[in-house]
Order: structure tokens, then sequence, then C-alpha cells
């Protein structure tokens, strides 16, 4: 999201800054090499806009090291050595002789399924926020444990790069390899331009535009926030053209028997308000999905907007494939910016704008290109029927018996898309359709009603005002039945997990003042 107080990059950046203007040979040549130190022939090495290959006894050349970070596209049968959450493919800027060895170990028995855990906007601001990260998302995600692979698609923190240890000590805990994307809460803001932005990013992840290939997908991770200090807005979403370069030539070469999957923070979907400047290069997007269009399966996974939904490419995007392209905007880790009441253990509540819960996705890759997606709610309570790891519901808890049937039960499906089939049923009634609305949670909306009307703060920062949600459906409650409780079910048709059911009550009472008959 924009940021609202630019902050100087920190001594971290200086560090990559300094090593940078070493000698233009750093790099330039090494060596790929196995567990015994015996070369390795065919692996591809770059240094972000060039791709070489090393040579029979490993070795390669040609790269410019000594401007930029220099890094393996790792291959689907090798693995490579990790401290905590980094793997060790990259080597930065500046860095030389023996340091520009990599070495990729065989790698494990192929798999039948990719699994892989998704994050997108941590923003942790403070010490606190890495502690609420930790014990919502990181705890949530152990309990789904193991993954194969780990994605960060940006804004690790709020601004503030000092906290890149912390939270990756945290992340660490999952015992996975992790790839990082920056966003725009991860920029240097004194930066002069786009490439100056990321140096702080760099000194702690590597590469920001880089390729990982696995036997079930092949991961592009993109940085496509372009910084442009002396304009407004201060950035935009886009590639520049040495990122085109290593884009198109790794996808000239890519496997094309498996999903790729393409990692970034800004939405390739345009999201400015009319007359706004746009807030995704609209030439940028449609050179991608050029690039992208050969490929039969192709999963576009971005962040930024602290909501989700599913939104699929045509020729109105510049995508001309057979099919839709997919992109799965994928909701924040932190929510809304870690914002509203805490529960009991001191977390806020942190329900973004849509009225989705926080937490992360896993994507699970099978081979072929075929995969499913999930949204794992930080904290679904366990003695909650009306939330579910799938979906909110709410529901008025009186209404007048025989009343007019205005008031409705309504379904947040968190992994909704417009033709998602969402039905429900009172009692042992039939099922009955629900409509797609795009309004507000009524939940949320609640809940902006209780920061409304108390006396004294219920947190740090009050829950965001809801906004229309892509994924709210509506079913309208019978009143002509007997006085008392009645159950109402929902089951929504997930086009990945399958059906997932979740259930409310409301009580239907008389009206003393009616007339009597």
């Amino acid at each position: 999201m924009p940021s609202q107080s630019p902050r100087a990059f920190l001594p971290l950046a200086a560090v990559l800054l300094a090593l940078s203007s070493g000698a233009a040979s750093a790099c330039e040549t090494g060596r790929v090499v196995d567990a015994d130190g015996q070369g390795l022939a065919g692996i591809r090495v770059s240094d972000g806009t060039r791709i070489v290959v090393s040579a029979a006894d490993g070795r390669f050349s040609g790269l410019r090291g000594g401007d930029a970070p220099v890094f393996v596209i790792r291959p689907a049968d090798r693995s490579l050595p990790r401290e905590g959450a980094h793997p060790a493919f990259w080597r930065a800027a500046g860095a030389s002789g023996a340091a520009c060895t990599f070495t990729l170990p065989a790698g494990d028995r192929a798999q039948d399924t990719l699994r892989v855990a998704v994050f997108a906007d941590p923003q942790t601001g403070t010490t606190e926020e890495v502690g609420y990260y930790d014990r919502a998302i990181v705890e949530a995600a152990l309990a789904g444990a193991p993954y194969d692979l780990g994605l960060m698609l940006g804004d690790v923190t709020n601004d503030d790069p000092a906290l890149y240890p912390l939270i990756d000590r945290a992340t660490a805990r999952l015992d996975t390899p992790w790839l990082h994307a920056p966003g725009n809460h991860d920029l240097d803001f004194d930066a002069r331009d786009d490439v100056g932005s990321t140096a702080s990013f760099r000194a702690a992840y590597g590469p920001e535009t880089y390729a990982w290939e696995t036997a079930q997908a092949n991961v592009l991770v993109l940085d496509n926030v372009i910084w442009q200090p002396a304009q407004k807005p201060t950035y935009v979403g886009g590639l520049r053209e040495d990122q085109f370069a290593f884009v198109e030539a790794y996808l000239a070469s890519a496997p094309r028997d498996r999903l790729l999957v393409v990692a970034a923070h800004i939405p390739w979907f345009d999201t400015a308000s009319s007359g706004a400047p746009e807030t995704v290069r609209s030439a940028d997007r449609a050179r991608l999905f050029a690039a992208l269009q050969p490929f039969p399966h192709v999963l576009l996974l971005t962040g930024h907007r602290h909501t989700q939904q599913h939104v699929r490419h045509d020729a109105g995007t510049g995508w001309h494939g057979l099919t839709p392209l997919h992109e799965y905007n994928v909701g924040a880790s932190s929510g809304a910016f870690w914002s509203g009441a805490a529960d009991a253990a001191g977390i806020p509540d942190a329900t973004m704008a849509d009225g989705t819960p926080n937490g992360f996705a896993v994507v699970q890759v099978e081979a072929g290109g075929a995969y499913r997606l999930s949204w794992q709610p930080a904290r679904a309570p366990a003695d909650n029927p009306a939330t579910t790891q799938a979906m909110s519901l709410h529901a008025p808890r009186v209404l007048r018996q025989g009343a007019y049937p205005a008031w409705g039960v309504y379904a947040n499906v968190y992994m909704g898309q417009p033709d998602t089939r969402v039905e429900f049923r009172v009692g042992d009634g039939d099922w009955a359709p629900m409509r797609r609305v795009e309004q507000p949670d009524p939940r949320l909306l609640l809940e902006n009603a209780r920061d409304d009307l108390a006396d004294t703060l219920r947190g740090r920062d009050r829950s965001p005002e809801a906004t229309p949600s892509m994924h709210l459906w509506r079913g309208a409650l019978p009143t002509r039945r007997d006085v008392g409780t009645h159950t109402v079910e929902v089951r929504a048709f997930d086009a990945w997990q399958g059906e997932q059911r979740a259930r409310t009550t409301y009580r239907l009472d008389r009206f003393d003042g009616d007339a009597s008959p």
C-alpha cells in the first residue's frame, strides 16, 4: 500500500553499495559444483539481465557481478544449502573468488505434490508487530507444515529494513526455503532511481527478479514496483528493460510441461479510480503477457491490496491466450495493517476491509500444471461454526415472525469467485441459491459500529472501514416459520477444495405490540 512515512535507507544498504563499487570482474566468472566439489554442466547463472550456462567443468563467465547480485536458477533435480529461511542461490554484488562458487547438492526424491506457503504483506513496522506475525501467521503455518517452498510477496516490513533479521528468524521456524519479492514498503525512499531503491532489500534477500525450478512448477519472481521519485505517484507497477531482458531470456528456454508461477507484489490489474494514473503500466503488462502466452499453465500471484480476490485476464488487459489468465491477488498476512481490537492473546483482529481474516495462502501443485489453492486464516475459532477456514456467516439474531423477508444471511467465502456456487437452507429445508453481492461485509460493519460507539480506544488502530467485498453472498431469511431458533446452513463449492460448510442461527419472535387476530 502507499507509503505514509518514507524513511532513509539504513546502513545495511550502504554495505551493499560499498560492495557494488568493487572491481568490474567480480563474479564475472565462477563455478557450479555438486556436494563433492565436482563441476556441474548446464546450470544457468544470471546477473539479473543476461543468463549464461556452466561448462563441462562447472565454470561460467560473462556476467557483471560488480553491478548486481549473481544467482543460479535452481534446476528441478538439484537443491541448495540453506541458512535459516535463506537458500544460498545468490552472491552479493562485488563478491569474487571462492565466493563465486555455487554448490548444488543432488535433490531429494521427486514428490507428487509441491506445497507452497504464500505470505503477502506481513508489513511489520515494530518489534511488537513482528511478534504478532510470529504468533499468528507462523504459528498457523506450522499447524499445516511441512512446505516445500515459501513465497513472500513483498512488504516484508513497513518501511523498516532493520526488522528483516527479526522477521526472518520467525519465518525460519517453518524450516522451508523462502523466496522474496520486494514491495513498495521495502524500498529505500531516498534512492535516486528504481535500481537503487531496492539496495536494502538486495542486501538481505538478494536479487529481486529471478527464477527457481521444481519438478512441478517453475517460479518466476519479479520486482514489479517501479520507483519514480520525481513523479506523482512515486511508484507504479511495471518492469524495467533489464528485467524484461532476463524474463524473456529465461522464458525462451523454460520447460512448458509444468505450472509457471509468476510471483510479484503489485497486482497486474489496474486499480486506479476514474481519471487517476494507472497503477500498473499497461504496456509493460502487455509485454509480459505476450512472453507468458506460449505457456499452457500460468498462475499469477500478487499482494499489495490488503484484500483478496481472483481476476481472470483476457484481451481487455492484454492477454490473448486460449483461456483466461488467472491472477490470485492474495490477502495480507498483516490483514488490515495489524489493526482492530485485540484478542485474549493480545493479537489485533486484523480483519481486512473486504471481511477476509488475515492469514496466508497455500498452493498445491501437481504434475502437468494442475494446482489447488486455499486460504488459511490466522485464527479461525474452532468453537464457532459460523466462522470456519473457508467462510464466515452473518445473520440477525432475531426477526419478527411473519415480517416481510427483507433481512438476510450473508456468507463471506474467502476464496469465492464470481461463478462460485453458494447455497443455504434453513433447518432441514431445501437448498436454495444465494446471490452474489458487491457490498461491505456486515460483520465488519458491525465492528465499525463498535469502534464508533466505544468511549475508549479498543485497540491501537481501529478496524478498517468496510468496503465492498468481491466474495460475498446473500440469502433472504424466511420469517413464516415457528417461533423459536432456526439453524441456517451454508455450503460453498470451492473450485479447489470441494464443498465447504458453515452454520449459524436466528430466532423468530412474536411482537407484543401486534394486534390479536
